[in-house]
């Protein structure tokens, strides 16, 4: 209401009234000290637009990045006499264009968390025929028909059940080739981490190698416990659990334990990995810097 009244008193009686004008200049001196002392310090800058939500990026060298990820992969490789593993950059929640540039620094695999994620990404005119995408996310039954769309989807990462491969192999039904899988095994036993128990995990590999023609079993997956990897005086359990269960898988489904791979390792602990024999490893904030996810919505 001040500010108004000076306003009218600026635009109106300076002209007509000159002899208000001492009154005009105590009263925005007094407008001036209240908007001070209400936290008003004067015009508030320019709001950009977009997705308030959404969380500026940081510049990030991913192509420096790649170059010395690798460089430990080639060298945790060498150091336990095990072949070079593949190298899955995991972009979950990063912009298309840090995948653009890691591509432009020589990199094909991919990995995504969200179907829906995924599915934008993969549509985008901007990627490459080349590309190579890996789910590993937590995959609903209701989803398999949205990710059978991906283009370029090549293996699946997080097979934990019989329904899950059920919906999948219906999905995949029209495909020219079977859609390589991986079962996840919950090696660590925490609750808020998916995957088949591993007294369970050659039943589910025999009922993938038998019931689904539209599937390959192509290896075993997990997320190991980070304080176990860390630990320097001994092996990581849940890495050695999977290789046990690589072997039991192997024999129910009558195959060589080497033709299934292992994917295990991520950006804390892909070294260590290595050494106990990952033949895929998931790296995502080590090559695209830290994850900064929006505000849930309350």
């Amino acid at each position: 209401m001040l500010r108004r009244c000076c306003c009218s008193l600026r635009f109106v009686w300076t002209n007509d009234r000159p002899d208000l004008a001492p009154l005009l200049r105590t009263l925005t001196r007094s407008n001036r000290s209240m908007s001070s002392q209400s936290g008003e310090a004067g015009p508030k800058p320019p709001v950009a637009e977009g997705n308030a939500e959404e969380v500026a990026e940081p510049r990030v060298d991913v192509a420096s990045n790649l170059e010395a990820v690798r460089a430990r992969v080639a060298a945790a490789a060498k150091k336990s006499g095990m072949p070079q593993p593949r190298l899955v950059a995991v972009s979950k929640t990063k912009p298309l264009q840090l995948v653009l540039d890691a591509y432009e620094a020589g990199q094909r695999v991919f990995g995504e968390n969200y179907v829906q994620e995924l599915v934008e990404k993969s549509n985008d005119p901007r990627v490459p025929e080349d590309i190579e995408w890996h789910f590993i996310g937590r995959l609903q039954s209701n989803k398999s028909n949205t990710l059978a769309r991906v283009k370029n989807l090549k293996v699946v990462e997080t097979v934990a059940s019989e329904k899950l491969a059920r919906t999948l192999n219906r999905a995949f039904a029209e495909h020219d080739a079977p859609l390589r899988v991986f079962m996840q095994v919950n090696t660590s036993g925490e609750e808020n981490k998916g995957g088949v128990e591993p007294s369970d995990c050659a039943a589910l590999a025999a009922f993938i190698a038998n019931e689904c023609d539209h599937l390959q079993l192509a290896g075993l997956m997990t997320i190991g416990m980070l304080n176990r990897s860390l630990k320097t005086d001994d092996t990581n359990e849940d890495f050695e659990t999977l290789v046990s269960c690589r072997g039991r898988v192997a024999e129910a489904i009558g195959v060589d334990a080497d033709a299934l791979e292992l994917s295990m390792g991520m950006s804390s602990d892909f070294e260590h990995a290595i050494e106990m024999g990952s033949t895929n490893v998931r790296v995502g904030s080590t090559i695209f810097g830290a994850r900064h996810y929006p505000p849930k919505s309350t």
